[in-house]
């Protein structure tokens, strides 16, 4: 009988293969869903700031900053959980 504690039973190893498939498929549509805000934040950033000018240049550079920090803290779930689903 093994007393090694990293050896799996079929069940234990098909969880870990659900809960990491599960993990790395949120991971993927949270970053998505990150790029995606990101991306549209800074295109009507600097839609705002072509379109008015200095004057509405703290409006489109706050809307862009706004939308990269919910890009990056996307990014930072996506990592957590893809981590959780691979068990570290």
């Amino acid at each position: 009988m093994s007393s090694n504690n990293n050896d799996k039973s079929g069940v234990s190893s098909g969880l870990n293969w659900v809960t990491s498939t599960v993990g790395t498929g949120a991971s993927g549509v949270l970053n998505t869903a990150g790029s995606v805000v990101g991306t549209a934040g800074r295109g009507v950033g600097d839609t705002v700031t072509g379109v008015t000018g200095n004057a509405g240049k703290p409006l489109g550079d706050g809307l862009k900053y706004v939308t990269d920090g919910v890009e990056g803290g996307a990014a930072n779930v996506a990592g957590g959980v893809k981590k959780a689903g691979d068990g570290k």
